[in-house]
């Protein structure tokens, strides 16, 4: 049984253990089988920098092939061309062999058919027709016919094509891969564009070997921070997939949901959604010039929420940003990157329009260690005692349980949710002084404290 690889939005394991030659091959036939009821005849398969990537690929394809779906080799690349290859209908289907941020003996697929994610309840049959096929002894023979197929020229020539009023942009640029796959399309995208910038560890490598490829840390983006203070104007950091940026100034580092205000700032009527960790300076700035929309946490959630309110850009605090208006509704972090470049060739001063924002104080996204089988009761006893009096809390005015509870209060507000892919509580906080922020911090933290102890978590 392979349960546990199963997650929200994607298959997600650690490399043999759980994605292996048996399971995988399985997860290929069953998967094919799957998109071929729904009137797919080719998808394109990629991978990132993992070592596992080859093997994975391998027994991946063979099961693709003994489901007779016509495979398409799109190579070493970043996930977000994986789904161009799907938007620009050059396939119906694409499968990136990732493990985006997640330690390097993890792996996984990012599954995408007919421009929809693949994901929540149909993982979840795919998980039972997996385990079905296992049980079952039949095996996958190795096939690993794959058709190769160049989608990186389109990709870049639709930078060259969109953003030629870039040509020339003197702004000093300093970017880091992080060994993940991100420089693969920075290159040529720079070159195409005339953009001149200092690239910090290109070459792909799972091993990782200078940092961690997760620009939501603190120690992974410390290179950035120091050639900031040496003469560059603005840095961007990448995942392991390139699906996820930091952006940085000489004076901050710029959370998703302030890029999502900046960005909305140049769009015209926008109609954005923010997921329950953005900040309310976010929903209310937005509101002013737009539409906002609060949703869930997670790329495949996000798209299908944009699908369905008609969004024009989304974006996670972490950093994957999303844009329909003039692209095609998946998170890609290099195109986020050259919107921030379109922003300041307008004239934008990023740091200026943040300072102008009211004055809110925020933590970071703070995590607290349970167990999977934990982690969703902690969250329902927790709406049972935000309802009950004498919960040690302040005044409670609201309670958004679309994902976890963001509960509101008169000065601010606390964010409590089970994360969809670590066996984790994920919690922030923010008010109008750091006095009221530290209130409700303590006084949530506590209460998850108490919880836990009840739940034996």
């Amino acid at each position: 049984m392979f349960d546990t690889i199963f997650r929200e939005y994607d298959i997600r394991g650690i490399y043999p253990k759980d994605l292996n030659e048996k399971s995988v091959k399985a997860i290929g036939i069953c998967l094919g089988r799957v998109m071929k009821s729904r009137g797919v005849k080719s998808v394109s398969v990629g991978y990132d920098a993992r070592v596992s990537a080859n093997a994975l690929f391998g027994h991946l394809v063979s099961g693709f092939n003994a489901a007779k779906i016509e495979v398409y080799d799109i190579g070493m690349l970043p996930t977000p061309v994986g789904y161009f290859s799907v938007f620009t209908d050059k396939f119906d289907a694409n499968v990136m062999i990732t493990g985006s941020h997640n330690p390097k003996e993890y792996n996984g697929f990012k599954i995408t058919i007919k421009k929809d994610s693949y994901f929540g309840d149909d993982l979840q049959s795919l998980k039972n027709e997996v385990n079905k096929f296992i049980a079952s002894g039949e095996v996958v023979e190795d096939n690993f016919k794959a058709t190769k197929f160049d989608i990186l020229s389109s990709y870049v020539d639709f930078y060259a094509k969109e953003f030629s009023h870039l040509k020339g942009l003197k702004t000093k640029i300093i970017c880091d891969a992080g060994n993940g796959v991100a420089g693969i399309t920075l290159k040529p995208i720079a070159k195409a564009l005339g953009l001149k910038f200092n690239l910090l560890y290109p070459e792909p490598n799972g091993e990782f070997p200078n940092h961690h490829p997760d620009p939501s840390e603190e120690e992974n983006i410390k290179e950035l921070k120091q050639a900031l203070k040496n003469g560059y104007d603005i840095g961007f950091g990448f995942d392991g997939d390139a699906d996820r940026i930091a952006v940085l100034t000489p004076k901050r580092t710029i959370k998703g949901d302030d890029l999502a205000y900046l960005y909305a700032k140049n769009m015209k009527n926008p109609r954005v959604l923010g997921e329950v960790k953005c900040s309310q300076n976010m929903y209310d700035e937005i509101d002013k010039i737009g539409k906002s929309f609060m949703g869930k946490t997670g790329h495949s959630n996000i798209k299908k929420a944009m699908k369905e309110l008609n969004i024009d850009m989304a974006a996670e605090v972490s950093g994957h940003i999303f844009f329909k208006e003039r692209f095609f509704g998946f998170d890609d972090a290099v195109y986020a990157m050259i919107r921030v470049l379109e922003l300041i060739a307008n004239g934008f001063d990023l740091d200026a329009e943040l300072d102008r924002l009211p004055k809110l104080y925020s933590t970071d996204e703070m995590k607290i260690k349970t167990d999977d089988s934990s982690k969703f009761k902690i969250i329902e006893a927790l709406k049972v005692e935000l309802n009950r009096d004498g919960n040690g809390l302040p005044k409670i005015i609201d309670i958004i349980d679309i994902d976890g509870v963001r509960i509101k209060f008169q000065n601010g507000w606390g964010l409590v949710r089970a994360s969809n892919t670590t066996p984790v509580i994920v919690t922030r906080f923010e008010a109008n002084s750091l006095k009221n922020m530290q209130e409700i911090q303590d006084g949530v933290i506590a209460l998850v404290n108490k919880i836990m102890v009840d739940c034996n978590a």
